[in-house]
């Protein structure tokens, strides 16, 4: 029998995101931030993770969504990605974290394609769980949409 992915659920609005558990360092509650000049406006800044600065990006504003205020719900999940040939420690702010789960039947469908006005390039797939659409982070292609990697900032 093959072995399932599990993913940690989060969710931004109303929507149902996974992120492979394998790519997960720690959830953290949100905590003060070193704002950064001249950023991307969805770079909140650099949080302090066991010493070392890790920027934290806003995943509601990195999918183009309106912005919200942290509620008791509000996660920063700390990740590792591959920015530029290396690893490095990112953040995204979620509106809330689910759990850790595997979905339905274990297997992704690819991204639905619309055309050129829409890119899918950082959606891995879509899944379900419990019924839902689940869509599939990949991390890597997120964090480099745009052409701005975010990461960059030194500690």
């Amino acid at each position: 029998m093959a072995e399932r992915t599990q993913y940690v659920t989060l969710g931004v609005g109303d929507s149902l995101f996974a992120i492979p558990v394998a790519r997960v360092q720690e959830i953290l509650e949100p905590q003060p931030l070193a704002r950064m000049p001249r950023a991307p406006a969805d770079f909140l800044g650099v949080i302090d993770v066991r010493g070392q600065g890790v920027p934290v990006t806003d995943l509601r504003l990195r999918l183009a969504m309106q912005p919200a205020e942290d509620t008791l719900d509000t996660r920063v999940i700390v990740l590792e990605v591959e920015i530029d040939g290396g690893r490095r420690k990112v953040a995204l702010r979620a509106d809330r974290v689910f759990e850790v789960a595997e979905l339905d039947d274990g297997s992704l469908e690819p991204p639905v394609r619309m055309g050129t006005r829409w890119q899918a390039d950082c959606v891995a797939g879509v899944g379900r769980r419990n019924g839902a659409f689940v869509t599939v982070f990949d991390l890597d292609r997120l964090f480099a949409m745009d052409g701005e990697a975010v990461g960059e900032v030194a500690a």
